[in-house]
């Protein structure tokens, strides 16, 4: 179970970085004023999130701390960024972000406790 949490968190992480490149791609070409930048906003927090994720997983392998600590990043990303996407095409508010934004700040103080306890 330990090797299978840090591959697919380091998936999850890979997949984001690549839609962050194609959300991006989109921001630049197909979109304009305060959609384009919601759109690039959010795959600044996808791309970020998800090149640490593939890079942090392989080390959250058997510690739970740190496996929280990332399944936080995980979700915050997808609500914060998912929150601008979704409210760019089809309009949705953007009540998730907060929420989002309060989980990748969690995950990343989990992430420092498990460091300093390791």
């Amino acid at each position: 179970m330990r090797v299978v949490t840090g591959r697919w968190l380091a998936a999850a992480g890979a997949v984001m970085a690549a839609l962050a490149v194609g959300l991006a791609a989109y921001a630049s070409h197909g979109a304009e004023g305060e959609a384009q930048a919601r759109l690039q906003s959010a795959a600044l927090f996808l791309f970020g999130h998800g090149v640490a994720l593939a890079a942090l997983a392989p080390l959250a392998a058997g510690r739970p701390w740190r496996v929280l600590a990332l399944a936080g990043l995980l979700l915050g990303t997808v609500l914060f960024s998912g929150s601008l996407v979704m409210n760019v095409l089809h309009q949705w508010p953007t009540a998730l972000a907060p929420m989002g934004g309060t989980l990748m700040m969690a995950g990343w103080l989990a992430w420092a406790v498990a460091a300093v306890r390791q």
